[in-house]
C-alpha cells in the first residue's frame, strides 16, 4: 500500500477514502457485494450497469489492493475467483446506507419510497444483517435491483 499513499492529494480523510473507494465502479462493486450478494466477475459484468469489462477489472484489482476486497478460489473450481467483502470493506456499510437514502431523499430513483422509508427509520437493524450476512457469506440478496 506505500504506493497508494505516494500519490495522495492530501492528509484529509475525505480524500484519502475517495481516492480508495471514490469512483462510481467501485462503489457500485461494493454494493454488489454488500447488499446483492455478488461474487463473480461475470455477475458483476451483468449487474445492469454498464461496466466494461477492462474497468470491471481494472476495480477488482484496485479495490483488493486497497484490501477493501479479497479474491479466493472457489472451493469447487480452483480456477475460478470469487470475490468477498474484506472487513476494511463492510466497514462502508454505514456510508453507502447514507448514500441509498440521501439519493432516494433528493432524487427521483427507482427505489420504493416505503423501502427507503423503512432503511432510513430501522438503520442499526439494516447494518447489523448487512453485518451478519458478511460474516456469514451469506449471498441471499439484501436489496433487491431498483428500477426494473
Amino acid at each position: 500500500m506505500g504506493s497508494l499513499k505516494s500519490k495522495r492529494r492530501s492528509g484529509c480523510p475525505v480524500s484519502i477514502s475517495l481516492e480508495s473507494f471514490g469512483d462510481r465502479w467501485s462503489l457500485l462493486i461494493i454494493r454488489d457485494l454488500m447488499v446483492r450478494g455478488y461474487r463473480t466477475f461475470k455477475e458483476f459484468e451483468e449487474s445492469g450497469e454498464g461496466i466494461a469489462t477492462n474497468i470491471l477489472a481494472n476495480r477488482l484489482r484496485r479495490l483488493a489492493a486497497a484490501g477493501l476486497i479479497v479474491a479466493e478460489a472457489e472451493e469447487t473450481d480452483g480456477r475460478r475467483v470469487n470475490y468477498r467483502l474484506a472487513e476494511k470493506g463492510i466497514d462502508l456499510a454505514p456510508v453507502l446506507l447514507e448514500l441509498l437514502i440521501w439519493g432516494a431523499r433528493h432524487e427521483q430513483t427507482g427505489a420504493p419510497c416505503a423501502l427507503i422509508a423503512d432503511l432510513e427509520r430501522n438503520r442499526e437493524q439494516v447494518l447489523a444483517e448487512v453485518r451478519r450476512r458478511w460474516r456469514e457469506r451469506d449471498s441471499t440478496p439484501f436489496l433487491p435491483r431498483f428500477g426494473e
